[in-house]
């Protein structure tokens, strides 16, 4: 599995920590980490949480990711900000038990953190066991067992109802601020990740315009 890992400005700081025990803790599963930035506070491309939406809508219709990791200060922004695209279902996440249930209940494919509120000492190992909840076994499975069969059909009524309720990316991301847009997709690793990994054309070329415009 691809995994994507967006943070905004407020939290840029903690990128490497983030990375870091993000890579430890999936990389022996044989998963590989992708870390779009921000790469610290200092970074020169600033995202808001709004425009980790945009990114991570862009990675996951593409291909580019199978999963995105992001969030903000409360991780509510980020959350709210990647469900308003279409391909993505993304999940508040807390603690290690959040974790599990939404990969098992909810089966997404983002998950939006807190990286401010409740972010202190043992933070690494919240994240740690988090993401070794998430990544280590197959999603969308069920919690309890009992409950499967009504948890499995009600995530595919989901999936069919985002797609009469959200446009399309592509149109999306020509009627969106061109600005805003060409900020999301401008990390200084943007380039190399996503069109190494983009399995997508018509949407490659669509980011293409948009960056050369």
């Amino acid at each position: 599995m691809k995994i994507a890992l967006i943070n905004e400005n407020s939290q840029a700081a903690k990128n490497e920590l983030i990375c870091d025990t993000l890579k430890k803790t999936v990389e022996p599963l044989g998963h590989e980490v992708y870390n779009y930035g921000m790469y610290g506070a200092e970074d020169v491309n600033s995202l808001t949480y709004v425009q980790n939406g945009i990114l991570a809508s862009v990675l996951l219709n593409s291909g580019a990711a199978d999963y995105v990791v992001t969030g903000c200060g409360t991780g509510e922004g980020a959350m709210l900000a990647c469900n308003s695209f279409p391909g993505v279902l993304c999940g508040h996440i807390v603690d290690p038990s959040d974790a599990y249930m939404f990969a098992q209940i909810n089966d997404g494919n983002a998950i939006a953190l807190p990286f401010a509120k409740g972010f202190g000492w043992g933070a690494e190992l919240n994240l740690a066991y988090i993401f070794e909840k998430l990544f280590s076994c197959e999603s969308g499975q069920g919690y309890p067992k009992d409950r499967v069969i009504p948890e499995q059909r009600n995530k595919k009524i989901l999936d069919e109802v985002k797609k009469i309720t959200h446009q399309d990316i592509i149109t999306i991301l020509k009627n969106l601020d061109r600005d805003l847009v060409k900020g999301a997709l401008s990390g200084e690793r943007f380039r190399e990740y996503f069109f190494t990994n983009c399995r997508e054309n018509a949407i490659a070329a669509c980011v293409k315009e948009i960056l050369e415009g």
